[in-house]
């Protein structure tokens, strides 16, 4: 039998597989963004219309109205302000803190390098509890402060750790021929190392970023009667909470522009993109270094 024949009795299964792999991504994308695409349909719909329901990803009544509408309200834009200020402040801290300190760990000159790596690792499942820690807050006289934001989370174990399994694959060599050329450690430290972590320092400032602009707990618990200090997760909150108890603020407020009123449900929606949108935007600047940082440190971890 000759190998035209082999090959003629070989079904071609290829063409349908890669169809049904690219039909099933299709679908998963689709269940994926569909929610994102309906809250900004939602959003940029006008706010009447919207009460009839039936909106999919597409505005029917296209209106920026609910945009403008939350840019009339003091406190988002602080907690804009607040929330941008807190992402950038606490993700170069976290960054600078997490990079020093796996700088040292992976010295191999460094003696107590197992000692601080086992103190950092039970960290990351033993704590005081959120009780103690509110204590400490309020004794350390952080209360209603911006310090709150930042100093708290500025170490990281596991930011650590992802930096420190980066840096243990560079050759140590390097390190010692910029010694012999007469460099010293913070040298070493600025110009030799941290060029050479990029991915493992966009995968944890990612990190940092998304957490910072997210959190709101901590402006509940330590600045909630500071409306100075608001972010915009936490009005956010207030919004959602206002809304599903029909009741607050926010359920009553109305803005009349052009005989239109925006209802809190549509505010909601644009609030929701407004948060969104920044991090989006960030994202895939910092997509090529994300993967690769992400898996070296799993890997060498």
């Amino acid at each position: 039998m000759s190998a035209r024949s082999i090959r003629r009795g070989v079904p071609r299964s290829g063409g349908i597989v890669d169809v049904l792999i690219y039909t099933i991504l299709i679908v998963m994308a689709t269940i994926t963004l569909y929610p994102f695409l309906n809250v900004l349909a939602i959003s940029l719909n006008d706010s009447t219309d919207s009460v009839r329901g039936g909106i999919t990803i597409f505005p029917r009544v296209f209106s920026l109205q609910n945009y403008k509408a939350i840019f009339t309200y003091d406190t988002l834009l602080t907690g804009f302000k607040i929330s941008l200020l807190r992402t950038v402040v606490g993700s170069l801290l976290g960054l600078i803190s997490a990079s020093m300190l796996a700088y040292t760990l992976a010295r191999r000159d460094f003696q107590g390098r197992r000692f601080v790596s086992l103190y950092l690792a039970v960290t990351m499942y033993v704590t005081a509890g959120l009780i103690p820690f509110y204590i400490l807050i309020k004794d350390l006289n952080m209360m209603n402060t911006f310090a709150v934001y930042v100093l708290p989370g500025i170490v990281s174990a596991f930011n650590v750790f992802v930096v420190r399994s980066f840096m243990d694959g560079i050759p140590y060599e390097v390190q010692e021929s910029a010694k012999m050329d007469g460099a010293n450690d913070f040298t070493i430290y600025w110009r030799i190392i941290l060029p050479m972590t990029k991915p493992a320092l966009a995968t944890i400032g990612l990190f940092l970023a998304v957490g910072q602009w997210n959190a709101w707990f901590d402006t509940y618990l330590y600045n909630g009667s500071s409306e100075h200090l608001t972010t915009l997760q936490y009005e956010l909150v207030k919004v959602l909470q206002s809304t599903t108890n029909n009741s607050g603020d926010y359920r009553s407020m109305t803005v009349n522009r052009a005989a239109s009123t925006v209802s809190p449900d549509s505010v909601k929606m644009a609030i929701t993109i407004f948060v969104s949108v920044p991090i989006l935007l960030v994202y895939p600047f910092l997509q090529r270094y994300f993967v690769k940082g992400l898996t070296l440190g799993s890997v060498k971890g």
